[in-house]
């Protein structure tokens, strides 16, 4: 993305160099800079590792602020009742998503949809979407939902269907404002409280419970 941004901006100078006013072309490559500028820092990804030792902790999956935690129906996955957390990303945040939790990929789902606000209760369910479901060594199955916003027009998702979800990895990238939600078991012990801040592969969001009653898709 980087690479074909600076192609442009190469093509675009050079003609203003040669052809234009030296004011002109001076206005274009201050211009391009600055989108060349804020391209770069858009798709910035920093290295983040983080080293726990209980296996029940849920670690916020991206950069954000909590904007959701609350029970509600979750009808695409697992039909009945879970724990909503939601995480909004404005433009200016990292938009890498990580592995919350360690397990093993179940389900990797695209599915198109509309591009309205990412804070707005319904795009969980009718924006553009990526449905990634992990289930824990312990059998514990969640739901990471990644959501396009107002400006993301593409979602990223490198989790696929057998794939090892390992702390420190990444689950995919979502580009410009857009939001993660998570589906949890009701009886999740929640560390975190709505309009709270949030770092990805860094804040613990939550720790799953070690009862697996409730904890997995009976379907």
């Amino acid at each position: 993305m980087i690479i074909g941004i600076v192609l442009l901006l190469f093509i675009i100078n050079v003609p203003m160099y040669l052809y234009s006013p030296h004011w002109s072309f001076g206005i274009s490559l201050a211009l391009t800079a600055l989108l060349l500028v804020f391209v770069t820092y858009f798709f910035r990804n920093p290295v983040r590792v983080l080293e726990i030792d209980d296996p029940n902790f849920i670690i916020a999956p991206a950069d954000g602020r909590v904007v959701v935690v609350e029970p509600t129906e979750e009808n695409e996955y697992f039909h009945e009742p879970r724990l909503q957390v939601s995480i909004f990303m404005s433009p200016f945040n990292v938009h890498a998503n990580w592995y919350p939790i360690e397990g093993t990929v179940l389900v990797s789902e695209h599915q198109k949809g509309h591009h309205k606000g990412a804070w707005l209760p319904k795009s969980s369910t009718e924006n553009e979407r990526s449905l990634v479901v992990i289930e824990t060594p312990s059998k514990v199955q969640i739901a990471v939902r990644q959501v396009a916003g107002a400006m993301a027009r593409r979602i990223v998702t490198y989790a696929k269907p057998g794939h090892q979800a390992h702390r420190n990895t990444h689950l995919g990238f979502i580009k410009l404002g857009s939001r993660v939600d998570m589906y949890l078991p009701l009886n999740t012990e929640m560390f975190v409280t709505v309009g709270e801040a949030v770092r990805g592969n860094e804040t613990i969001i939550g720790r799953l419970q070690d009862d697996p009653a409730i904890n997995t898709n009976e379907e």
